[in-house]
């Protein structure tokens, strides 16, 4: 494959895997809208158009995070990563710099179609993603922070999920539902287990100036701080679920789920051999999808089941 379509295609398959981030993101977009349905007392989903926005909306978001982190690691991928598609050439920064701003428009004309008053809350956020693009101004010492810097940028997540909530509460009825914060410090904490999630490597698998947790804090370290991302999660999602009915539902998959992650866990420790660190990118994006659809969708595939 050459040409400009197949330098994208292979920027997508290295750095933005359209498939899975479209799954993950379909999931979160969908289960949030559902559940700010239901937490109105909604007797139907938002309609195609709801659905429509929030999920190109949240797509676009995490292509421009994505596009962010080119921009403001691109010194140290010269450096330390030469193998990623921006330094070896294959792709230019600035024309990462186009798409987002391409990805932009058409968050402004979707937010429009869907009701003007989506633009404002779109402003709030991409203020939000500029900062984090510039590392608030203060790159080195929040690099000498590892969780300080962790936090200030998954501050990015719940931004996000409120904005996709307001794809459905917006238009229906002007102001979140009550008991929306839940679900939204869920997606918090869930942004905790994406990000620990895919930087824990096995000894072998380490970089040279690449900063994973498991360097940062140990094998150990980076596990238990995993484990109690998931804990938190569970926890916010349980709250959530229990305002509609969905407490027990919610227990049983994430429960079996947090099961599944303590096996790896304890596997990993014992045996952590090149190529076990993906286990935990992966149980990381089994767990999103879960999340957002036991929480969200499951009482809306129910519903159309017995209709």
């Amino acid at each position: 494959m050459t040409g400009a379509a197949g330098r994208w295609w292979i920027y997508q398959r290295e750095r933005f895997p359209l498939a899975a981030h479209g799954l993950l993101v379909a999931a979160f977009s969908l289960g949030a809208i559902a559940y700010s349905a239901a937490l109105r007392g909604a007797g139907t989903l938002p309609g195609r158009r709801a659905a429509a926005v929030a999920f190109v909306s949240a797509f676009l978001f995490f292509l421009q995070l994505r596009i962010a982190d080119e921009f403001k690691d691109a010194a140290e991928d010269r450096r330390w990563r030469p193998y990623r598609p921006v330094p070896r050439g294959l792709i230019a920064l600035r024309e990462l710099g186009w798409l987002g701003a391409a990805a932009a428009a058409l968050q402004v004309a979707a937010a429009a179609w869907l009701d003007w008053r989506m633009v404002a809350l779109l402003l709030v956020t991409w203020t939000y993603l500029g900062l984090m693009s510039r590392e608030f101004f203060a790159r080195a010492w929040l690099l000498a922070r590892p969780f300080t810097y962790a936090w200030t940028h998954m501050l990015i997540m719940p931004l996000v999920d409120f904005y996709v909530t307001a794809c459905d509460w917006i238009p229906a009825a002007g102001a979140p539902p009550a008991g929306l914060g839940w679900f939204i410090a869920a997606s918090l904490s869930n942004g905790f287990v994406l990000e620990i999630g895919r930087k824990i490597r096995a000894p072998a698998d380490e970089e040279r100036g690449v900063r994973t947790y498991s360097k940062l804090w140990g094998r150990r370290g980076a596990l238990a701080a995993w484990g109690a991302a998931l804990l938190l999660t569970t926890g916010c999602a349980l709250a959530a679920g229990g305002l509609i009915g969905r407490a027990r539902s919610v227990a049983a998959v994430l429960g079996s789920l947090l099961t599944l992650a303590a096996l790896a866990g304890a596997s990993f420790l014992a045996r952590p051999r090149p190529g076990r660190g993906r286990w935990f990118e992966g149980l990381s994006g089994l767990w999103t999808l879960a999340l957002y659809v036991t929480v969200g969708l499951v009482p809306w595939i129910r519903r159309w089941l017995a209709s």
